[in-house]
């Protein structure tokens, strides 16, 4: 398995943690880091030549903005992939699994912006994580790339897509 990881937004302790969970669970886990748009396309093609079977595509803003290279590149190479955003399940990803964008600007953002403009100090708003996560999973993927997605996921999921 491979990880798309952006080297601006994760901590080299955090891929380890993330490699030793893999590893603890049998899995080889290549990481395949970019920093920038042009190296990504690249970054999806090593992990294939490398061996990975399939790759997780962690959140950051430079691989959201960049999500129609990383959905094109592995749809051509065939490779699943795991967002960590629901939406991209519905934009041609197999799997989605997180907040829901809409949802965290509506719910957690916007609540912060209100309190900026009634003028309290950014260093009282307190940070805030998202509390729900969801599973949103591409049927059309699957079937485009020959898997079978377990019963008990598709019973779990939020969102499936025909």
């Amino acid at each position: 398995m491979a990880i798309l990881a952006d080297t601006g937004s994760i901590s080299p302790q955090h891929l380890q943690m993330l490699q030793d969970a893999g590893h603890s669970r049998g899995l080889e886990i290549l990481v395949q880091r970019v920093s920038k748009r042009d190296e990504v396309e690249d970054a999806i093609e090593a992990a294939k030549n490398s061996g990975a079977q399939a790759i997780n595509v962690l959140a950051s803003a430079l691989l959201f903005i960049n999500r129609d290279i990383i959905l094109s590149r592995t749809a051509t190479l065939r490779l699943p992939a795991i967002y960590q955003w629901p939406d991209m399940a519905d934009a041609g990803g197999l799997i989605g699994y997180g907040p829901n964008l809409v949802q965290l600007w509506r719910d957690i953002v916007a609540r912060q912006l209100v309190k900026l403009l009634q003028g309290v100090k950014p260093a009282d708003i307190p940070v805030e994580q998202p509390s729900k996560f969801q599973l949103w999973v591409n049927l059309k993927v699957a079937k485009d790339y020959n898997l079978t997605i377990p019963e008990s996921l598709l019973l779990r999921a939020d969102k499936v897509i025909e």
